[in-house]
Order: C-alpha cells, then sequence, then structure tokens
C-alpha cells in the first residue's frame, strides 16, 4: 500500500466530481501527459490517494481520502482521461501545515506522499472513522 496526493483543479475545482463519481484521475489529454496515464495505471488496489491542494508554499489542503477499489482503467470518461475507481473513506474538508522540507513535490499533479506528518496525518483521519 502506498499514499498518493492527487490534485483536482481543471480550470475548475473537479473535488466534488471525484467524491460524487468515485473516481480519481488526471484531466490532462494522453498527449499532453502520456507520463501522467501512466502514473495513474500503476496504482495497485489498496494503495491510498488524497485529494490535494497545496499552490506555491501554502498548507496542503485535503479535500477527501479513499482507496483504489480495482483493478479498472478507467478511459475518456469525461470527467478523467485516465482514472480509477475510488472508495472514498473520508471527504470533509481539512488542512495539514505545509511541512519543512527540501524537495517540495506538492504542487504536482499526482505524487507518492512521503512525508511522515503528512502520512500520520492522513492515516488518522481514515482511522478515525
Amino acid at each position: 500500500m502506498a499514499v498518493f496526493g492527487v490534485g483536482a483543479y481543471y480550470d475548475r475545482d473537479v473535488s466534488s466530481d471525484f467524491i460524487t463519481n468515485e473516481v480519481v484521475g488526471v484531466g490532462w489529454d494522453d498527449n499532453d501527459a502520456p507520463e501522467l496515464r501512466e502514473y495513474f495505471q500503476s496504482l495497485k488496489v489498496g494503495d491510498i490517494v488524497y485529494i490535494k491542494a497545496a499552490f506555491g508554499g501554502n498548507d496542503i489542503t485535503v479535500k477527501g481520502i479513499g482507496i483504489i477499489k480495482d483493478n479498472v482503467i478507467l478511459r475518456n470518461t469525461g470527467l478523467v482521461s485516465t482514472g480509477r475507481n475510488v472508495k472514498w473513506l473520508y471527504t470533509n474538508k481539512f488542512v495539514i501545515k505545509r511541512p519543512q522540507e527540501k524537495n517540495n513535490v506538492r504542487s504536482n499533479t499526482v505524487y507518492e506522499e512521503f512525508h511522515p506528518m503528512v502520512l500520520n496525518e492522513i492515516i488518522s483521519k481514515i482511522n478515525s472513522k
């Protein structure tokens, strides 16, 4: 199991669309971002995903936490060009204080989360249910 932060801003915030449709994915066309297609295809059943916003050096706003629920790869759904089905476990918005770190990937569309403080915050929300 791994934990991944995923952005959900496609000229507008689509976080609620992800939650309502029980998906997570990328809106970029495959030709524009083939590496993101590959990234979402590589997620495994049981991996944890969290919808995040962390523009610039801001704190991390978490908008939902879920798990990848099957091996289905979603393609061109109208919401995502490539995506995965998610069981959302926690959908209350909360903020994690930006950790002090050297290599900040939080502005990326998707990244694997490794920071212990952030991992603890994410896992604690799932465990509090």
